[in-house]
């Protein structure tokens, strides 16, 4: 076998797996979008594409003075909102000091953010629901916000951490040189060079709160502070009136702006990767 003939086999054996994962990603999505479109209640179609589509079930879910959905999409922004902001902040400070500073405790930390990845959260989650009940912050979605951030924290500070480490420290004893100080060696060399792994950061954190149900679940008892996947879950869950069709138009929505976010954050994370490149 020549080489053209077996670069063409590796080429024509690369797009089938791309295309092949295409479709196993794409197809539940044109389903789902197919279904939300279906004007009555079944799941069920005979083709992706409905004989008579319907936008009814979105509209109803903004116009219909019993639909919640405004009010679990506002709750659900909120949260992811807070949480990803607050989730860069301290872990930024926090993965700085484990790789810029030698301080008593340092090297059994780091063992710590591992060993705690190690541990399901369902372990926690009734260590998470005594705790909240007795700050009074049960049934709230602050209380929920606090549990995110620190349930990210570890993973969030150990990747960040492992990123700077990258980073050569030269560029922090130029600085010093140049009479800086630690803050702002880490506000103005640090963290624009750490652009790519801060987004990556994020973006994950912004979407926990649209995909978990479990521990909204259980912190969670108000009708008025669930969040978008405890909201959904209400239109299948009584079997006397599954509504799968308006199940799957909030479901599509959910989409948008994790998509909004997901393309704000890939400028700044090729930006910084250049940047990164650039100066290495």
């Amino acid at each position: 076998m020549n080489r053209k003939l077996k670069n063409r086999l590796e080429l024509t054996l690369i797009y089938a797996v791309v295309l092949i994962m295409f479709v196993v990603i794409s197809y539940p999505l044109l389903w789902t979008l197919s279904i939300s479109l279906n004007p009555g209640t079944s799941m069920f179609s005979s083709s992706l594409v409905p004989e008579r589509w319907s936008t009814t079930h979105y509209e109803w879910l903004f116009t219909n003075p019993q639909s919640d959905y405004l009010l679990w999409y506002k709750n659900t922004l909120l949260v992811a909102s807070v949480t990803s902001a607050a989730s860069v902040i301290i872990v930024s400070f926090v993965a700085y000091a484990f790789s810029r500073y030698d301080f008593v405790g340092r090297k059994y930390g780091i063992y710590s953010f591992l060993l705690l990845q190690m541990f399901p959260v369902l372990m926690g989650m009734v260590a998470i629901y005594l705790l909240l009940n007795v700050v009074g912050l049960l049934d709230s979605l602050w209380g929920l916000v606090i549990i995110y951030i620190g349930g990210g924290l570890p993973m969030n500070a150990f990747l960040v951490k492992g990123y700077l480490d990258t980073i050569p420290r030269d560029l922090d004893e130029s600085a010093k040189i140049d009479g800086a100080g630690h803050f702002r060696i880490f506000f103005q060399i640090l963290t624009p060079l750490a652009k790519p792994i801060l987004a990556v950061v994020a973006l994950f954190n912004f979407m926990a709160p649209f995909m978990d149900f479990l521990l909204p679940r259980i912190i969670l008892r108000s009708p008025e502070k669930f969040t978008l996947a405890l909201g959904l879950f209400n239109f299948i869950n009584d079997k006397f009136a599954n509504n799968f069709t308006r199940f799957s138009a909030g479901a599509i929505l959910i989409a948008v702006p994790i998509a909004v976010v997901f393309l704000f954050l890939q400028r700044y994370l090729i930006t910084g990767l250049a940047e990164g490149g650039t100066k290495g």
